[in-house]
């Protein structure tokens, strides 16, 4: 998930805002896409890795948690490393990591073990800690001061492109012929098998953006002022209510997106895993984008917290109808919730660093480590599946919908100081 930024950085060398950065950005503008498909993609592994391990979903949603937890102890590391070196040897690193995350798979899938693929998904999730990091400060640079937020709305924008392509990828690459019982050893070395060839292809192609970005020239983002913690940023309320609601937000999300196929070929018989991802999944994350850009132009003559508050209660009400409605009519409503999730992460982020002066930079750190949450709430929900049923399992998120409800109805008002 892309991490904003609050205002433009300057580069640190004299850059010619007539010149082309035509190829950093596009190298740039890569990576947005790459976060997204490792992120997406785990949505599948939570679906396959459960027969083949023979796990509950519980147990299989561990998956997010090692990725999330990945996010939550290197991205204040990776700051650190990018102010004392440089972003691009940053991105350089996070590349490696991501590449070598995704090669662990062969092993992992070769020794039949699930362990091996949690360490393989921490560490292609610590690489994309150091990726976020970098990305945005990078594009609000290559060009135009005015065009920045031009620039950052259309790179994210191949975030979204990732959040479609991922399902069908998934759907292609690793379902397909293996939706059968698993009876066998040898049919789920198969299974595990299947994930080799996606993530192998990921990884060739995460080393050519790397190698491309070892060749080329990239102007260096000012470091600004170094991260030190002051306690007294707390009295700022709406920072640590800021905090609290994307934590529970981050948690619905990953829970949401790591059941979605489960929930699909449960409440429809007989759909397959290929087409619950590459049809129903892909529907859903395709909503999270249209209602990206959608809440984006809303927000010109709606404010923030409202629009905020306001998406936030339908996908709580969208949660119920998940748990209370059947068939097709409770897919959609969990497909729909996609919709108005996705703008709740940067407009709890903005909402939670405004006004915060000097201490902007600190409580931007405290707000994207409550990226935690999708390590905790994910198996909390999967456990929640397996013990009372796969539909009330949906009551979850609808409640961390109304911590964020709550958050844009009071919890943002910048003028709580203690």
């Amino acid at each position: 998930m892309p991490i904003p930024t609050t205002q433009a950085v300057r580069a640190q060398e004299n850059i010619d805002s007539n010149k082309s950065y035509l190829v950093p950005f596009i190298l740039v503008t890569s990576l947005f896409f790459l976060w997204g498909m490792a992120n997406i993609m785990n949505s599948a592994l939570i679906a396959h890795f459960q027969p083949v391990f023979e796990i509950s979903r519980a147990q299989a949603l561990f998956i997010e948690t090692a990725f999330y937890f990945g996010y939550f102890t290197i991205a204040i590391p990776a700051g650190i490393f990018m102010e004392r070196y440089s972003y691009k040897k940053g991105i350089l690193l996070g590349l490696v990591l991501y590449a070598v995350g995704a090669l662990l798979f062969i092993p992992a899938a070769k020794l039949l073990t699930f362990g091996f693929f949690l360490i393989a998904l921490y560490i292609i999730a610590s690489g994309l800690a150091f990726l976020e990091t970098a990305a945005n400060p990078y594009v609000t640079i290559l060009g135009k001061p005015e065009t920045s937020v031009q620039r950052l709305n259309f790179s994210q924008s191949f975030n979204g492109v990732a959040l479609v392509v991922g399902p069908w990828l998934a759907g292609h690459f690793i379902f397909s012929g293996n939706e059968g019982a698993m009876t066998t050893l040898a049919s789920k070395q198969q299974a595990a098998d299947a994930v080799i060839l996606p993530y192998a292809m990921i990884a060739g192609v995460v080393l050519l953006v790397a190698f491309l970005f070892y060749l080329t020239r990239m102007p260096e983002p000012a470091k600004g002022e170094s991260l030190k913690f002051d306690k007294a940023i707390f009295k700022r309320r709406h920072l640590t209510y800021a905090v609290i609601a994307q934590l529970f937000y981050v948690g619905a999300q990953a829970g949401i997106w790591g059941i979605t196929i489960n929930y699909v070929i449960e409440i429809l018989p007989g759909t397959s895993k290929e087409s619950a991802s590459q049809n129903f999944l892909a529907i859903g994350t395709f909503l999270f984008v249209a209602g990206r850009f959608l809440g984006t132009w809303l927000m010109t003559f709606i404010k923030d917290h409202k629009l905020l508050t306001t998406y936030a209660a339908a996908a709580a009400i969208l949660c119920l109808m998940g748990v209370v409605a059947e068939g097709y009519t409770a897919v959609y409503a969990v497909l729909a919730v996609n919709f108005f999730m996705s703008i709740m992460f940067p407009t709890i982020f903005a909402l939670g660093v405004k006004d915060l002066g000097h201490y902007t930079k600190l409580g931007s750190s405290f707000i994207i480590m409550a990226i935690v949450g999708g390590a905790i709430l994910p198996p909390v929900m999967g456990y929640m599946a397996d013990e009372i049923g796969i539909q009330e399992s949906f009551i979850l998120p609808c409640l961390c919908f109304l911590v964020v409800v709550w958050y844009g109805l009071k919890g943002y008002n910048a003028d709580a100081v203690e």
